[in-house]
């Protein structure tokens, strides 16, 4: 799972334009990586630009997918990830970093805004925290702990199924149990092996 680049944008009235974006193009050889940067940039602003204002979309590019959200007052935001990356986490990231940016940033700002002179620095730290989706959010975090502890219970069912053959050795030798309690095991047994499903 990987994060290659966030950025914020303004659809303003004529054209798309960019206001900050991090990249992390680490991935890619270091002679390709500008022309990677300047691809990502090219199609997060022509995604702003066929997106309705007050719409989230995800679009797919080859193994990569475009997660926008284009907010009803002209801000906008991309993420760029791989296909294993979460949706739900990127649409997170996109609410938290538009939500802080307006803050940050003057609104008066945004039409004329470039990567130059607006001033809003976190978005390097949060491409990069945001690496781990399991990590930066909690939603995500809890599903694998939630995830992991469903696949010890499967492990220790499985194990379970595995010692049912020996019980009944083990039920048989039993110099505890009495010969009733015996006949109710074998006769419990006989009635639920003929409801196995096959």
């Amino acid at each position: 799972m990987k994060l290659y680049s966030l950025s914020v944008l303004y659809k303003g009235d004529p054209k798309v334009h960019l206001l900050k974006a991090a990249y992390d193009v680490s991935s890619f050889s270091f002679f390709q990586r500008s022309s990677v940067q300047e691809f990502m940039t090219f199609t997060s602003q022509l995604i702003v630009e066929r997106s309705e204002p007050g719409s989230r979309a995800s679009v797919k590019e080859q193994e990569y997918l475009c997660h926008v959200y284009v907010r009803n007052d002209g801000l906008a935001g991309v993420v760029i990830a791989d296909n294993e990356y979460p949706s739900r986490v990127c649409f997170t990231l996109l609410d938290k970093v538009l939500d802080e940016f307006s803050k940050q940033v003057s609104r008066i700002d945004w039409p004329s805004g470039s990567p130059a002179t607006i001033n809003y620095t976190a978005l390097d730290g949060y491409l990069s925290k945001y690496q781990n989706p399991r990590e930066a959010d909690a939603m995500t975090k809890v599903q694998a702990e939630l995830d992991e502890t469903k696949v010890i219970l499967h492990n220790t069912m499985e194990s379970l199924l595995e010692r049912g053959e020996k019980l009944d050795d083990l039920v048989s030798k039993s110099e505890v149990l009495g010969t009733q309690s015996k006949a109710f095991y074998k006769t419990a047994r006989k009635q639920n092996s003929c409801c196995e499903i096959m």
